[in-house]
């Protein structure tokens, strides 16, 4: 028999498919909570440190980027004075902690500002290798490191010079409220900065036991340590915890730096830097659910599944083995004996069919072997498969949308919604300091255009500023009558005969298909005239997309949408269930519920100064908590795919049986009705080599001897047809 065409098979599959389903039922429904602390706690720990990682990263390669593009808008002038140099870096970028200039040949200090740079730690007959100038994280005396960032200041005629930048590996703009603790890990394990809830030697021993640990897996290809499809963050990223102790647990997240692809080295990516943060969570207050439910659900399907299965073994599998042996057994003469004809549907027809053939073949006429009354037999095969698949839908359909629904009064985590808060308020900072890094690189490109710069200069230093930072759609120089002086990138959005705006930072673009935000930074010494920049709105988009935080806008004052991680319009109202937080002046989160809908919500005003504040934006963020890892929602799930793998089942198994057995055999009952009836023309081929294609071919033998019966052989019938007849 074939195995694919069989009518064991699909009913073997059947019963495997059954005690799989109850296994998995009793396995994923019935295992009681250990007390741990809820998957999406600790994911959200993981969230936590990768945007920390992606903010440090940001932070280290503008770093770097500023001093390098300082460094080179100098060496295209004449020569400047150390002094001049320090003061300028000083002055628009306030994030480093040291700075200092040296003569490259001789290693003289020309000028320093800020705390002492740690010189010695750099080797000055290396920086011509090919990574030779590449950031470095060097340790101070006092235990305490700092990341040396270096751009070449050289100009005709004079020695080289290296200017160097000294500033701390603290994680900038992370909010980490009064339970969190958040360190910075070199390649060796060892954690090279810190802040946050650090109060006593055991949290600072137990961030050092979860800094090492995440050094070593940090160690993996970050495309092989995530599982297949998982996407997401592009470096190596995880949760860790520690053992419950007085009623709580500490969970840590972990991320590496990492460039915008897997694998990607260049940057900061290429320090060997991991984020670790660290939370102390309160113990979960009791378990969800026994295990009794899981295996009630196993022991009905057991009982479920046997019942359907016994119906097809005994009203399906059997009359039709049966059916192959009795017509196996006309065709080798055997007509001695009556056919057992089943009770009732295809099979019925069938043994019927073969019964009258059977007369037949002992010599009676086809007319006389004719039933008067045929009987209508109501329960076929296909009743019978309708049967098998209500009783098994009447176990899967409650699983898939009656039982384990969460509703509205659904549990979440407290420390779930602080992450929430934690994160916006995080992206929040993010794209307020993008946005102040842009506005300083103006001041900076403005710096360098005072009164006899020529346009084509000015064109020069713009392309290069573009060509450094992908931030800007437009850069050029408005004069003040509204003249476009120079302009990189493509054509800006300006008001004929207006000169530039007296504001830092400028959203326009009302009724447009997207906002336009401008900075301005005038030019020292050209009243009037200032150095405007557009920025792309995508690259204010892509600073929003982050997992785990679901659906984030950024809003002015107004309440108009400015950027979105999903599809928006442009200046759309935002949404009515986010005004209760945009009335607060802080950051603040809450949980929504509304009509069965439960959200969880924040919302991040830009704080902190700088340039960026004066646009009074909000990053507000909504997720559903359906979507987070929560016992009530993830025992939902479960339930909801054990339905779907029973409906999945019943469909595949039944679907099969219906195909391969079901219609051949109703086709099989009229063929063998049509050949019983006196049709002796039609030849009966079988389909398939199983059970209803050996019945089939019994048929077609049946009808060749019945054929020869019927041929005159010395004007009478064949004595081997009469042998059999009866006395």
């Amino acid at each position: 028999m074939s195995l694919i065409g069989g009518i064991r098979p699909p009913i073997a599959v059947l019963s495997a498919l059954v005690l799989s389903l109850a296994g998995i039922t009793a396995l994923s429904l019935g295992t009681p909570d250990d007390g741990r602390v809820p998957e999406a706690v600790r994911l959200s720990q993981q969230y936590v440190a990768e945007d920390a990682a992606i903010a440090l990263r940001a932070s280290l390669d503008e770093s770097r980027t500023d001093l390098t593009r300082t460094a080179a808008l100098f060496n295209q002038g004449p020569p400047a004075s150390p002094d001049t140099v320090l003061d300028k870096v000083g002055s628009v970028y306030q994030k480093w902690r040291g700075t200092a200039v040296i003569e490259i040949r001789s290693g003289k200090l020309l000028g320093a500002r800020g705390e002492n740079v740690p010189l010695a730690a750099i080797d000055r007959t290396r920086l011509d290798g090919a990574d030779g100038l590449a950031p470095r994280v060097v340790r101070l005396p006092d235990g305490q490191s700092r990341l040396l960032t270096l751009a070449l200041l050289s100009w005709d005629g004079r020695p080289q010079q290296l200017l160097i930048g000294a500033s701390s590996l603290n994680v900038p703009g992370v909010t980490l409220g009064a339970h969190r603790a958040i360190g910075v890990v070199a390649a060796d394990g060892r954690v090279v900065g810190s802040r946050g809830a650090l109060g006593d030697a055991a949290d600072r021993e137990r961030l050092a036991s979860f800094g090492r640990t995440a050094a070593e897996r940090a160690k993996q290809n970050p495309i092989s340590a995530k599982q297949p499809g998982a996407g997401g963050y592009p470096g190596v990223s995880g949760h860790l915890a520690a053992g419950a102790s007085d009623g709580g647990q500490s969970v840590a997240g972990y991320a590496s730096l990492a460039g915008a692809t897997p694998g990607e080295s260049a940057g900061a990516a290429g320090l060997g830097l991991t984020v670790v943060t660290q939370v102390r969570v309160a113990a979960p207050a009791g378990q969800l659910a026994g295990p009794a439910f899981g295996l009630a659900a196993a022991v009905a399907l057991l009982l479920i599944g046997g019942l359907a299965v016994l119906l097809l073994l005994s009203t399906v599998q059997r009359p039709l083995i049966r059916l192959f042996l009795e017509s196996r057994r006309l065709t080798r003469g055997d007509l001695a004996r009556p056919v057992t004809v089943p009770r009732s549907g295809e099979a019925a027809r069938i043994g019927a069919a073969l019964e009258r053939l059977r007369r037949q073949l002992r010599g009676a006429p086809a007319e006389s072997t004719a039933e008067p009354a045929p009987r209508r037999h109501r329960f076929g095969a296909r009743a019978l498969l309708a049967v098998g698949a209500v009783l098994l839908l009447a176990w899967s359909v409650p699983l898939m949308l009656l039982l384990n629904r969460a509703d509205d009064g659904v549990r979440i985590p407290t420390q779930t919604v602080r992450d929430q808060k934690t994160r916006t308020a995080t992206l929040g900072d993010r794209m307020r300091r993008a946005l102040d890094e842009g506005h300083a690189d103006l001041a900076a490109v403005a710096d360098l255009m005072g009164e006899p710069t020529s346009p084509d200069a000015m064109r020069t230093v713009l392309a290069r500023a573009a060509q450094d930072h992908p931030r800007y759609e437009s850069l050029f120089v408005r004069g003040p009558d509204g003249e476009v002086l120079a302009r990189a990138g493509r054509a800006p959005h300006t008001t004929p005969g207006k000169g530039p705006s007296d504001k830092r930072f400028q959203v326009s673009g009302h009724g447009g298909a997207k906002p336009v935000v401008t900075a301005t930074a005038e030019i020292p010494g050209r009243r009037g005239t200032a150095v405007v920049g557009e920025f792309r709105i995508d690259f204010l988009n892509g600073l929003l997309g982050r997992p785990g935080l679901g659906e984030v806008r950024v809003v002015d004052a107004e309440g108009r949408v400015i950027g979105s991680n999903t599809g928006y319009r442009a200046f759309q109202r935002r949404p009515d269930h986010l005004a209760p937080l945009l009335a607060k002046k802080e950051a603040s989160a809450a949980v929504q519920r509304d009509g069965g809908t439960v959200r969880i919500v924040a919302a991040a005003p830009f704080t902190g100064g700088g340039a960026a504040q004066d646009l009074t934006w909000t990053v507000v963020s909504s997720q559903p908590a359906a979507a987070l890892a929560i016992p009530e929602y993830t025992r939902q799930n479960h339930t909801v795919l054990v339905g779907l793998l029973g409906v999945t089942a019943a469909a595949a198994c039944l679907g099969w049986l219906h195909i391969v057995v079901v219609r051949p055999l109703r086709a099989l009952a009229v063929h063998a009705e049509r050949l019983a009836d006196g049709d002796r023309r039609t030849v009966l081929f079988p389909r398939h080599h199983d059970e209803v294609g050996a019945v089939t071919r019994s048929l077609e033998l049946i009808r060749q001897q019945l054929q020869n019966q019927q041929r005159p052989h010395d004007g009478a019938p064949r004595a081997s047809a009469a042998a059999g007849r009866t006395p």
